[in-house]
């Protein structure tokens, strides 16, 4: 498996689902090996997350802590077809990397393909949402196709989610679109990160489920925006306005 220097997706306790600090998720990021760590807490639409303040005042988090940089954002809630999210922009252009996915509890359109395609569309025209979170779930299917071309156009990493294909998950045939998605992101040039979207400590930088898609794709590591600290940094939307 090729090296990961920064784990984008992770979440702490701070998510209302998640069981660590934030302090040991930098500190088992140091003990992994990585240079960095993004920590992109669920926004506040997401049940038992928490509020608008919080992600406002993160800017009295140090960004280097026990040797790891810190990026600290937000995964936020697609919450229609308008791409609509669950922070205004003014709190979005202070974070440092922002997710946008769509979960099943904030999400009130139509789980159409043609609207759920449109509503990543929309999304990826936000300035200041950096990576599209996890795209690979059935239940809400996806032109996979316009997704990665939009992608490319708009500057925006999509995510291979090692999450999404733990045994036992709830996302839908994620190996198949995974693929798909990879496929397409091989022909335009769109890049990707690889994450855990760990919920607890002991999983960061654990990319034993997507490593052998990454293989079996044959995907080319010049494609892979997290291989380095500072190519993810210079891959985010918001670093190239």
């Amino acid at each position: 498996m090729m090296k990961i220097e920064i784990d984008t997706h992770t979440h702490t306790l701070v998510s209302g689902h998640a069981y660590s600090t934030m302090k040991e998720m930098a500190l088992a990021a140091e003990e992994k090996g990585l240079k960095g760590l993004a920590i992109t807490d669920h926004a506040p639409d997401m049940p038992g997350s928490t509020n608008i303040f919080y992600f406002q005042n993160l800017q009295v988090v140090p960004r280097t802590r026990w040797g790891i940089e810190l990026l600290l954002g937000a995964e936020l809630n697609i919450r229609n077809e308008t791409g609509e999210v669950d922070l205004p922009e003014s709190v979005l252009r202070s974070l440092d990397i922002t997710i946008a996915s769509i979960h099943r509890p904030c999400y009130k359109g139509e789980p159409e393909k043609d609207k759920i395609t449109g509503a990543y569309l929309r999304a990826m025209e936000n300035p200041y949402i950096d990576i599209i979170g996890h795209p690979d779930d059935g239940r809400y299917p996806v032109d996979y196709e316009m997704l990665v071309k939009k992608a490319k156009e708009a500057d925006t990493l999509l995510e291979v989610n090692n999450s999404s294909l733990r045994p036992g998950g709830f996302r839908e045939n994620a190996r198949e679109n995974i693929l798909e998605m990879l496929s397409f992101c091989k022909q335009y040039g769109a890049e990707v990160v690889l994450n855990t979207d760990s919920h607890v400590d002991a999983t960061i930088a654990d990319y034993s489920c997507v490593e052998g898609l990454i293989e079996k794709a044959d995907f080319p590591e010049e494609l892979i925006a997290n291989t380095s600290l500072e190519k993810l940094k210079a891959s985010l939307k918001r670093t190239k306005k």
